[in-house]
C-alpha cells in the first residue's frame, strides 16, 4: 500500500515532444501517421505496466496465470504480430499477458504488447473459446496500433488530463472526483478511449485470430450478451468494455457472422474447451475480496493486516492495493490512507514529508492512536494556483509498519473537516474480532447438474455478500427461468 506516481514523467513527455511519426501498420502493411514510433509504444507499455500491477495487483493463482499466458501465446502466433510478411520489429516484440486481481469485468491492452484481463472477466466467461475472442480483440488493439492512432488525435487534451492527475496524486490539489482517477484509470483514459471504428476493427481481428487458432469464435457473442445484461443491471455505467464500443446487440450479430466468414475460408473452429475452462474457475475469488479490506457499519476492516479505523458517515470509500481513499459526499474533503515504506517511526514519516516538500509548520506534535499506538501529526497549508488547501498529516506505528493518513480540504473548509480527519486517524486500532479476522472471500464453486431443472431452482436459499440471483444467472450466461439440461456445469458463488 504505497502511493506511487500515476505515470512516469517520461510518459507525459511523449505527449508534448513526440512529433507525428509515419510508420507501417502490422495489420494492413500500409503507412500512416502515429503519435509514437513503435519503440516508443513498447517503452510506454513497459512504463505503465508496473503502474497497472501496482494499482490492481495480480491474481495470486499460478495455475490461472500460466493458463492465460499459454492460451494467449498460441493466439498471438496466429495474429498479424507473428506473420512472415510482418516487419521484424513487430514480429520480435515480446508480449506480456496478465490476470489482474479485480472483480470488475474488464480487459484492456497497452501499446507495445501488454494485455490484461481481470478475474472478474474470466469468471463471466463460460469456455475457452470466449476467452480466445477477448484475447484476440486485445491483441488486435496492439497490432492495429490503436493507442498511437488515438494519441495523435488526443495528445494535447489527454496530456492535460494525465498531467493534472499526476500533480494531484503527488501533491494534493485535486477534487474528490479527480482522486478517483488513479493510475489504472488514468491509463484507461489514454489507451482505452478508442473510437467505435477501432473497436469494430478489434472485434474483427479478435474473431480472425481466434478462428485461425481453431476456436469456435461465434461463442464470443454470448459474452457480449452478458456485458449488455451487466450494463443494464447497473444502470448503464459498467462494465468498461462497453465504453465507446459498438452496441452489444450489434456485436451479438456481427461476431457469429464474422466467424462464419472464416469457416467458409476453411477454418474449422471446433475448439470450445468448456470442461477445462470451468474447472479452472472452480475456487476462483468472485467479487471484492474482504481479506484485502472492506467497509461495514461505518468502519474499514483489513483482516490480512489486522487493523481497523472508522469511516466518516456518508463518505465514499475506494479500497485499492496501494491505498484507501475516502471522499466526502460534497467532494470537498479527501483522506488518503497508505503505508510509508521508508520511515521507521511516525515522527520520521511526517517530518520527511514536510522536508521533502519544503513545508514549514509549527503545528506538529506527538500523540497516540486509540490511546496505545505511537503517532505523530502536523497541520499545514499548501498554496495551489487557484486555492489554498488545509492539510492534516497523521502517521501511526503499528506492528512494525508506519501508516499515514493524508487528509485535506480547501482552507476555507478546513476547520469543518479537521475534526472528521482527526477522528478517523486517531481511532486507528488493532482488529481483534475473530469473525472478521477469519472471514473468507466468496469463491466460485463449479458443479454439474444431476437432472434437468430450471436455473433458479439450482441456486441455494441464501447467496453470500449481497449477491442476488440475477447476478448468478448473468455469471452463467443464462436466464433465471431457463431450463438447464442434466450434466451441465454451472457456477455458484459460495463463502
Amino acid at each position: 500500500m504505497r502511493l506511487r506516481t500515476i505515470l512516469p514523467t517520461a510518459f507525459l513527455l511523449f505527449f508534448f515532444t513526440s512529433s507525428c511519426v509515419v510508420q507501417e501498420s502490422p495489420v494492413t502493411g500500409t503507412k500512416r501517421a502515429y503519435a509514437y514510433s513503435w519503440q516508443q509504444e513498447v517503452e510506454l507499455g513497459k512504463d505503465v505496466d508496473s503502474e497497472i500491477v501496482s494499482q490492481f495487483g495480480l491474481y495470486d493463482d499460478p495455475e490461472v496465470s500460466e493458463y492465460f499466458s499459454e492460451i494467449s501465446a498460441v493466439i498471438l502466433e496466429n495474429s498479424h504480430m507473428r506473420r512472415e510478411d510482418t516487419p521484424e520489429k513487430f514480429r520480435n516484440t515480446e508480449f506480456t499477458f496478465r490476470v489482474l486481481d479485480s472483480p470488475v469485468v474488464n480487459a484492456f491492452a497497452l501499446p507495445g504488447g501488454f494485455v490484461y484481463v481481470t478475474r472478474g472477466l474470466m469468471a463471466h466467461l463460460n469456455n475457452e473459446a470466449q476467452l480466445a475472442v477477448v484475447i484476440g480483440h486485445e491483441i488486435g488493439h496492439v497490432a492495429a496500433r490503436h493507442a498511437s492512432q488515438r494519441g495523435l488525435q488526443q495528445a494535447i487534451g489527454q496530456a492535460v488530463v494525465v498531467g493534472g492527475a499526476i500533480i494531484g496524486q503527488e501533491f494534493l490539489g485535486v477534487s474528490g472526483e479527480s482522486i478517483l482517477n488513479l493510475s489504472g484509470q488514468a491509463a484507461q483514459l489514454i489507451f482505452l478511449s478508442y473510437s467505435r471504428d477501432h473497436e469494430r476493427e478489434s472485434d474483427r481481428l479478435g474473431v480472425e485470430y481466434a478462428a485461425m487458432t481453431g476456436y469456435d469464435a461465434a461463442e464470443g457473442a454470448d459474452f457480449f450478451t452478458s456485458l449488455k445484461r451487466l450494463s443494464e443491471k447497473s444502470g448503464g455505467g459498467v462494465p468498461n468494455l462497453l465504453s465507446s464500443h459498438p452496441d452489444p446487440g450489434e456485436r451479438e450479430e456481427t461476431i457469429p457472422e464474422k466467424a462464419e466468414e472464416w469457416r467458409q475460408k476453411g477454418y474449422e473452429q471446433s475448439i470450445l474447451n468448456k470442461e477445462e475452462y470451468m474447472q479452472l474457475l472452480d475456487g476462483m475469488v468472485f467479487g471484492e475480496n474482504p481479506r484485502d479490506g472492506f467497509e461495514r457499519d461505518g468502519r474499514f476492516f483489513h483482516p490480512n493486516m489486522e487493523f481497523q479505523f472508522p469511516v466518516p458517515s456518508g463518505w465514499n470509500l475506494i479500497n485499492q492495493p496501494s491505498q484507501v481513499v475516502m471522499v466526502s459526499p460534497e467532494e470537498k474533503g479527501v483522506s488518503i490512507f497508505r503505508i510509508d515504506g521508508e520511515a521507521e517511526t511516525a515522527r520520521e514519516s511526517v517530518q520527511n514529508f514536510l522536508s521533502n516538500n519544503e513545508i514549514e509548520t509549527d503545528s506538529q506534535r506527538s500523540t497516540q492512536s486509540s490511546g496505545r499506538y505511537d503517532a505523530y501529526e502536523a497541520d499545514f497549508t499548501v498554496q495551489q494556483e487557484s486555492q489554498t488547501l488545509g492539510v492534516h498529516l497523521y502517521a501511526v506505528e503499528y506492528q512494525g509498519t508506519v501508516y499515514t493518513f493524508l487528509s485535506y480540504s480547501a482552507e476555507s473548509d478546513f476547520s469543518e473537516y479537521l475534526p472528521i480527519f482527526k477522528d478517523t486517524a486517531t481511532n486507528f486500532d488493532r482488529l481483534t474480532d475473530q469473525s472478521i479476522l477469519n472471514i473468507d472471500p466468496v469463491t466460485i464453486r463449479v458443479t454439474r447438474t444431476s437432472g434437468e431443472e430450471v436455473f433458479s431452482r439450482l441456486l441455494p436459499d441464501e447467496l453470500p455478500m449481497d449477491i442476488d440471483e440475477e447476478e448468478v444467472a448473468i455469471l452463467n450466461q443464462v436466464n433465471l427461468g431457463d431450463v438447464i439440461p442434466a450434466g451441465t456445469l454451472i457456477k455458484i458463488p459460495v463463502q
